[in-house]
């Protein structure tokens, strides 16, 4: 089954608080614009970034239970941080209970909060639209939107950029899945600079 805006808005008006809602509304309209600025489909952005916290707000012992269950622990680091677990939760919940089965909007909501390498425009669009909905207000966050607006990959690696230099600054550790996200839009962006200058 495809998500429908209409079904993810009524789940999200049912599991989420008003402020947890307030900015998932914020994300999918962020989504929704910079998906027709950038020719991908607007629809599956606004699911994705409706759906992307469904399962946030889930105390956090019972998301590291039902990750354990779910088979969702992919790293020590995800039990030592269980904040990077929703996204992947929500997925995994929409797939299995509510039976979607468009797997560019599942991944998209699974990679939301530590992103992936190969990640699809999509999924670096829906990563990038939750750090930078317009509710969202810390130095530089101006430069970011304007940078996912002209370019996207280029966009999403300065917001996994920013992310990693807020956590050092904070001396949080840094999941490796973000590290390797890093790693690979860095690469993607080099080759892409030696293929112009080839």
């Amino acid at each position: 089954m495809k998500l429908r805006a209409e079904d993810v808005l009524n789940l999200a008006t049912r599991v989420l608080s008003e402020e947890r809602f307030k900015h998932t509304l914020d994300v999918a309209d962020w989504a929704e614009k910079l998906a027709r600025h950038h020719g991908l489909d607007p629809v599956s952005a606004r699911c994705a970034g409706l759906a992307h916290d469904l399962a946030k707000e889930i105390p956090t012992q019972d998301q590291i239970s039902l990750a354990r269950r779910w088979d969702l622990l992919n790293y020590p680091e995800d039990e030592q941080n269980p904040a990077v677990l929703h996204g992947r939760l929500a997925a995994y919940w929409l797939e299995h209970y509510y039976k979607v089965d468009d797997a560019e909007v599942l991944a998209a909501i699974a990679s939301h909060t530590l992103g992936r390498p190969g990640m699809s425009p999509l999924e670096m669009l829906i990563y990038s639209a939750d750090l930078t909905e317009p509710s969202r207000d810390f130095p530089e966050v101006d430069i970011l939107r304007h940078s996912l607006y002209d370019d996207l990959e280029k966009g999403t690696l300065d917001c996994v950029e920013r992310t990693l230099i807020y956590l050092k600054k904070k001396n949080n550790p840094i999941h490796p899945l973000t590290q390797l996200t890093y790693e690979d839009l860095q690469r993607r962006k080099n080759v892409g600079t030696g293929s112009k200058n080839a």
